[in-house]
């Protein structure tokens, strides 16, 4: 698909992901932004604001025909958006419809795809809590993207303009691709939360306990993103001392159940950890 002029792209959802997105590509021109549809024609009126063009519209009926269309919303209203959206007779062959959602393929969008629009999903890999910061610093972001050809050779460049890094995803196993970022940044709050109650559990002032593992966590990630994971395990199962992981075990297991199978769980999963690393050498 080509376009003579830059591709007029509407909103549907402005909150933080969408302000943050709208404005860095009004700033860097890679989409002329024509309409901003919202919950309510005040916080479309605020998204504009922030964007700094637009216009504000109060419902599907009232949108304009536009070459691309992102449905911003939460997950569990993009397919009402999508269905809305078609059915408001707006899209054909030449549009291209698409979300940002990380846990949700772009094939949740066949209302789209049934009125021939391509469409496709592509996923910041980023907080957007503040969207100033967003806009200030996008640049090395990195994306998760699935989609038709057609949508992604209109939307890679438009993200490339604006600073990220694309990498692609398989659309059928994209659950795995989400829940990778669970385990990295979610799961791993979780954790950092039981190594706090064991210490505490040890006598250590609560006020104390987060100074101490800050060096500690800090270290650790580092040497995982600089060596890899096999030659960053250090501990008592990465050396064979499996007396004191077991001991650990045993002690975890008698203050807390569910921390104890947590412990036995990571343990398993950290001896195989360990086996692939001695496969290596």
């Amino acid at each position: 698909m080509s376009f003579r002029n830059t591709p007029s792209l509407t909103l549907i959802g402005a909150g933080k992901l969408g302000q943050s997105l709208g404005k860095l590509w009004t700033q860097h021109h890679a989409f002329r932004l024509q309409d901003v549809l919202t919950r309510s024609q005040e916080s479309a009126q605020r998204a504009i604001a922030c964007i700094g063009v637009g216009e504000a519209v109060s419902d599907f009926a009232s949108l304009r025909r536009a070459d691309v269309y992102l449905i911003a919303t939460p997950d569990d209203r993009i397919l009402s958006a999508c269905t809305a959206l078609a059915q408001a007779g707006l899209l054909d062959a030449n549009s291209i419809v698409f979300h940002c959602s990380g846990a949700l393929p772009s094939s949740v969008l066949q209302p789209a795809i049934e009125r021939g629009a391509a469409v496709a999903s592509i996923h910041p890999i980023r907080s957007f809590a503040v969207p100033e910061q967003v806009v200030q610093n996008f640049t090395g972001t990195w994306c998760g993207m699935e989609g038709d050809r057609r949508a992604l050779d209109v939307l890679t460049p438009a993200f490339a303009a604006i600073g990220a890094r694309l990498v692609p995803i398989k659309a059928e196993e994209k659950i795995h691709y989400h829940a990778a970022a669970v385990f990295a940044c979610n799961y791993l709050v979780t954790l950092l939360d039981v190594a706090r109650q064991s210490y505490q559990r040890a006598g250590i002032d609560a006020d104390a306990v987060l100074q101490m593992m800050a060096p500690l966590v800090r270290e650790t990630v580092e040497n995982v993103f600089k060596l890899g994971p096999e030659a960053a395990l250090t501990g008592p199962v990465a050396r064979g001392d499996m007396a004191t992981a077991e001991r650990q075990w045993q002690a975890v297991a008698a203050a807390d159940a569910a921390h104890g199978e947590l412990y036995a769980q990571l343990m398993r999963l950290t001896m195989e950890l360990a086996q692939r690393r001695d496969a290596k050498r």
